[in-house]
């Protein structure tokens, strides 16, 4: 954000104060200081993380827009940025790490596997997308994205930054908060079984009435 937009809120300031005094909202100056101050978590699941490393180097510098800290603890991250195919071996770690990540937190889905599946969607050991599992913010397409991209990426992700509001952002929401964070880490046994839909899999696996079998 330049100083021109910092100084412009949306009202007229007195020719008086023009250059003397900043004049700007609370939720600008919020999310200035976050936008600009975003810290990735440093992990990489296959081929994308490669162009993350490139784009974190001298060529692309991702330093450039406050997101060269990469952080290898999710308790000093704000940015889950899913870099390759997603197992699902993996999805109870990286949702146990999410869950570990303090407010305000994002998720960037990197390329076409952690965003659709990829072209291992029909695998039995993949997951057809992190957002099954959790929340995405920002999709970067590709395979794998460019460094180019991921900038791009991350640059939306900015400009969603600067539309949020103190008022209405749920790490500030005391009544829905824990609801809304918290993310059951799914159980890996001979398939990956996401809690949040047991009642659903206890009525697909409940037998048949025995009246439906007669009529069968």
């Amino acid at each position: 954000m330049s100083n021109e937009e910092l100084n412009s809120p949306g009202y007229e300031i007195p020719p008086e104060l023009q250059g003397q005094v900043a004049v700007t909202t609370l939720d600008r100056i919020y999310n200035w200081g976050r936008r600009s101050s975003v810290w990735p978590m440093m992990f990489g699941l296959a081929c994308c993380a490669i162009e993350m490393i490139s784009a974190q180097a001298a060529r692309y510098d991702m330093a450039r827009f406050g997101m060269e800290v990469m952080r290898p603890s999710p308790r000093q991250s704000d940015l889950l940025l899913v870099s390759g195919t997603v197992t699902k071996k993996m999805v109870p770690v990286i949702v146990r790490l999410y869950n570990q990540m303090p407010e305000p937190k994002y998720v960037v889905a990197m390329g076409a596997c952690a965003s659709g599946g990829g072209p291992f969607k029909e695998g039995y050991n993949v997951v057809a997308g992190i957002d099954k599992f959790l929340p995405v913010d920002v999709y970067i397409p590709g395979c794998p994205p460019t460094p180019q991209a991921l900038v791009a990426g991350l640059i939306k992700l900015q400009e969603k930054i600067d539309k949020q509001s103190i008022k209405q952002v749920r790490w500030y929401d005391k009544k829905n908060k824990a609801d809304s964070v918290y993310v059951p880490v799914p159980v890996l046994g001979p398939d990956l079984i996401d809690l949040r839909r047991v009642d659903e899999l206890k009525e697909i696996a409940a037998p048949k009435p025995a009246e439906e079998n007669s009529e069968a």
